[in-house]
C-alpha cells in the first residue's frame, strides 16, 4: 500500500501535472489560433487599448458576484455557482496539506487557509453540487441539454472533495484507502481538465475576454470605416 501510494503522489502525479499543463497550453494556442482573421483580429490590432479596457471590464463583471446583469437575473444560483467554484478552486491551491507537499518536493510556498476554512469550503462544494444537479433534474430548460456527459464531470469534480474528507476526517475505517482514492480522483480530474468541458477554467477567460472587447470596441469606436 505505501509503495501505491508514493508512485501515484510521485510519478503519477507528475504525468498528471504534465497533460493538465500541456493540455491547457494547447487549448489555448489552439482557441487563439482559430480567430477568425476578419472578424476578431483586425479589430483587435487596429483597436488594442478598446478591446483590452472591454475585456477586462467583461472578465472582472463575471468574476464577482451579482455584478454583471446575468448574475443578478438568477440570484439563487449565482450564490450555488460560487459557492462551488470557489471552493472547487480554493482548497486544492491553499489547503495546507497540498502547499506542505509542494514545499518538501519543489521547494515551493504559498499561503495556506486553515482547516476549518477548508472544511466549510469542501463541505459548500459537495452541497453546492447536489443543488446543481437537483436543478438540472428540475428546470425543464436545463434538462433539455443535460446529459450523462455532464453529470459525469459534476461527479469528477466533486469526488477529490468527498474522499479527501473521509481521508481528513478518518470518517471511514480505511484512511489509507480514501488517500489514494482522494490522490487518484484528484488526478483524474487534472488529467480531464484539457480535454473536457472543464476547460472553462481557462477558456472563461479566453471567451468571455474576447466577447468583453468586441463590445468594448464597438462601443468605444466614435470613427468611421470599421475594419469589418
Amino acid at each position: 500500500m505505501q509503495q501505491l501510494y508514493l508512485f501515484i503522489s510521485g510519478p503519477l502525479l507528475w504525468l498528471s501535472f504534465g497533460i493538465f499543463f500541456g493540455g491547457l497550453i494547447y487549448r489555448v494556442v489552439t482557441y487563439i489560433r482559430g480567430l477568425d482573421w476578419q472578424a476578431d483580429r483586425v479589430a483587435y490590432q487596429a483597436w488594442p487599448a478598446l478591446g483590452l479596457k472591454g475585456a477586462l471590464r467583461s472578465i472582472v463583471h463575471w468574476l464577482i458576484p451579482y455584478y454583471s446583469v446575468g448574475w443578478r437575473a438568477k440570484p439563487l444560483y449565482t450564490f450555488i455557482f460560487f459557492v462551488f467554484h470557489i471552493g472547487l478552486v480554493g482548497v486544492p491551491l491553499f489547503l495546507a496539506g497540498h502547499a506542505v507537499i509542494f514545499k518538501e518536493r519543489w521547494g515551493v510556498a504559498w499561503p495556506t487557509m486553515s482547516m476549518g476554512l477548508a472544511d466549510v469550503l469542501t463541505i459548500g462544494v459537495m452541497a453546492a453540487a447536489v443543488c446543481i444537479v437537483i436543478r438540472r433534474i428540475a428546470l425543464p430548460e436545463v434538462r433539455i441539454v443535460t446529459t450523462i456527459y455532464d453529470y459525469f464531470l459534476i461527479l469528477v469534480s466533486v469526488t477529490p472533495f468527498v474522499t479527501g474528507f473521509l481521508a481528513v476526517h478518518q470518517a471511514a475505517p480505511d484512511y489509507n484507502l480514501w488517500s489514494i482514492a482522494h490522490v487518484l480522483s484528484g488526478e483524474l480530474l487534472l488529467v480531464l481538465i484539457p480535454a473536457t468541458k472543464l476547460w472553462h477554467v481557462v477558456g472563461f477567460f479566453l471567451s468571455r475576454g474576447q466577447l468583453g472587447a468586441d463590445f468594448g470596441i464597438k462601443r468605444g469606436y466614435k470613427g468611421k470605416g470599421f475594419a469589418w
